[in-house]
């Protein structure tokens, strides 16, 4: 396996549900596991049957959390450079 990070980490700047920041400092191989975990349930929640109510709020976070992480990610990567 290559290694990824480069030493990039999240730069604590993005939001999600105009109630959470992500934080500083969080490495590049973490985040993408994260990541990988979030998307993971969002698949799993998003191909059930019947979609209730609760699974569409949980859908709503999920997929919140896990675009704030690349975006904050992607502003940590861009300020290395």
């Amino acid at each position: 396996m290559t290694d990824l990070s480069n030493g990039y980490t999240t730069a604590g700047v993005a939001t999600f549900l105009d109630m959470y920041r992500v934080q500083p400092g969080i490495p590049f191989e973490r985040v993408l596991e994260e990541v990988s975990v979030i998307l993971g349930c969002v698949r799993e929640l998003s191909e059930q049957e019947q979609v209730d109510p609760v699974s569409i709020t949980a859908l709503h976070y999920l997929s919140a959390m896990a675009k704030a992480l690349l975006n904050d990610l992607e502003v940590g990567r861009n300020s290395v450079h």
